[in-house]
């Protein structure tokens, strides 16, 4: 198969497994609508061939894909290109549908960096290999936006709080946090992911569980930072009102309760609002539903001024300075879409 999206996407059947290579490594891949659409086009072809697995992976160690192009998406906000976001977000959404319902398992191979739209690739596949240089992340509240890509159906799923706290305040996680919140499914040091590919393809009629658990290096999730605190985090971040986790962070005299905190405080309060009234409701929706309300609410969150500004912080003067439209929460009403 021909290299799609200038060379971004490299697509090709190998012994029987599909394998689909994020090559934009300058921009730590992030998703572009061509990429979206060549990745989409990839799957599409092969959902009748005799595969016996999908693997997901980046020709960079320093990002497995470090999320959409949200500063293409700002400049369309800006230039009034509405239809121009609007295709980005509803192709990329399609594909995370596509890999939730994929026929063959789909292994992704986690590298370095993985945050928004690569978990957007990543999760909704059975399969997500973590190496010892993984960094997974939901940032968006920190540019005035939200968790996406079907966060909002799959954050709710994580054990206890976990996921409302990673929505809120995006937190950074490593290889360890992630197999203890289930975000990832098994772990390969990294000189070995190399392998993973042609171990499948080796063996086509074993589990993929069974291939990986071959390969696997002695899991690192008894260091998990994230179980040392897993009290604090589902007690604070279990609360029903950002007002009350906001309050119980404020009762822990502790260092993770300070850089929570400090999260909290350095995000959009819009974004906050947006995200905790999602993921509350994610956890009663399909996958479908969650992807239709996350739509719905792009539309309108990519005009805010909170929007343009965290991403022009961010991303485009990277001051990280951002200024709200609003110092705290409160005074805002819902979407109806929520």
């Amino acid at each position: 198969m021909p290299d799609t999206a200038a060379g971004e996407v490299l697509a090709d059947v190998h012994r029987g497994v599909g394998r689909i290579l994020l090559n934009r490594p300058k921009a730590l891949n992030a998703l572009t609508t061509d990429m979206v659409a060549a990745i989409d086009r990839a799957l599409a072809s092969w959902e009748q061939a005799p595969l016996s697995a999908v693997v997901l992976a980046s020709t960079s160690t320093k990002a497995f894909c470090a999320g959409g192009d949200i500063r293409t998406i700002r400049e369309h906000s800006l230039a009034g290109d509405v239809e121009a976001s609007e295709r980005f977000f509803a192709s990329e959404y399609r594909l995370n549908a596509r890999i939730a319902g994929y026929p063959v398992p789909v292994v992704s191979l986690i590298d370095g960096l993985c945050m928004g739209g690569g978990l957007g690739l990543s999760v909704h596949g059975g399969f997500r290999v973590v190496t010892e240089c993984a960094v997974l992340a939901m940032p968006e509240t920190g540019i005035g936006f939200f968790p996406d890509i079907g966060a909002s159906y799959f954050l709710p799923t994580l054990p206890g709080a976990i996921g409302m706290y990673l929505g809120l305040t995006g937190q950074r996680i490593d290889a360890a946090d992630a197999l203890y919140a289930g975000l990832a499914t098994h772990f390969v040091p990294s000189d070995q992911l190399d392998t993973v590919g042609e171990a499948l393809a080796d063996s086509p009629d074993e589990p993929v569980d069974v291939v990986l658990n071959r390969l696997a290096g002695r899991s690192p999730v008894a260091q998990s930072r994230l179980a040392e605190v897993r009290g604090d985090v589902d007690w604070a971040f279990g609360a029903p009102t950002l007002g009350e986790i906001d309050k119980r962070l404020r009762q822990r005299d502790t260092p993770w309760a300070a850089a929570a905190l400090g999260a909290l405080e350095s995000a959009s309060p819009q974004s906050l609002e947006i995200t905790h009234a999602l993921l509350a409701r994610g956890r009663q929706r399909t996958l479908r539903e969650c992807l239709e309300a996350e739509l719905a609410l792009t539309r309108t969150t990519i005009r805010t001024p909170d929007f343009l500004e965290g991403v022009r912080a961010a991303l485009v003067d990277r001051d990280r300075a951002p200024t709200w439209q609003r110092a705290s929460l409160g005074g805002r009403t819902m979407p109806s879409v929520l």
